[in-house]
């Protein structure tokens, strides 16, 4: 497959909305990982609790990863390989909170997987749909068009 059918997308508003929003959404999350106290204490305590492996590595890198993942997604540059390792983010997320029976290590959400399984199914149409409306993927669609 070719990175210009990766790239390929139509100009659909709703689709570029919700790839803002889920943008915008990782960011805050990655941030509030490393900025927040209260929320990298909480993170922390998820990786223990659910027995994940590559704990201190994994405690510092899915925030960056998470913030550049969000960085591509608000841009809509190369949305369809970012939304796919957004999926493979969440579902991990998904087992954490299957697993991990402590509610006070999910402060601001609830035990159950409700967050990462909605950015799965908002990823999961950025994988079908493209990037949509105000993206650089339109921008280099309408580009190889001409």
């Amino acid at each position: 497959m070719s990175f210009e059918r990766v790239r390929q997308t139509d100009s659909e508003r709703p689709t570029g909305i919700i790839r803002i929003l889920l943008g915008a959404l990782l960011i805050m999350t990655g941030v509030m990982k490393l900025a927040v106290p209260m929320l990298a204490t909480a993170w922390a305590g998820q990786l223990i609790a659910a027995n994940l492996p590559f704990r201190t590595v994994t405690l510092w890198t899915v925030p960056f990863v998470e913030i550049a993942l969000g960085g591509m997604l608000l841009a809509g540059f190369f949305a369809r390989p970012s939304g796919f390792a957004v999926i493979g983010i969440m579902i991990v997320a998904t087992y954490t909170h299957l697993v991990v029976d402590n509610p006070s290590l999910f402060p601001l959400q609830p035990s159950e997987p409700v967050v990462p399984m909605v950015v799965i199914t908002m990823s999961i149409l950025i994988l079908f749909r493209g990037a949509g409306a105000w993206s650089l993927d339109l921008r280099a669609t309408e580009s190889a068009g001409r």
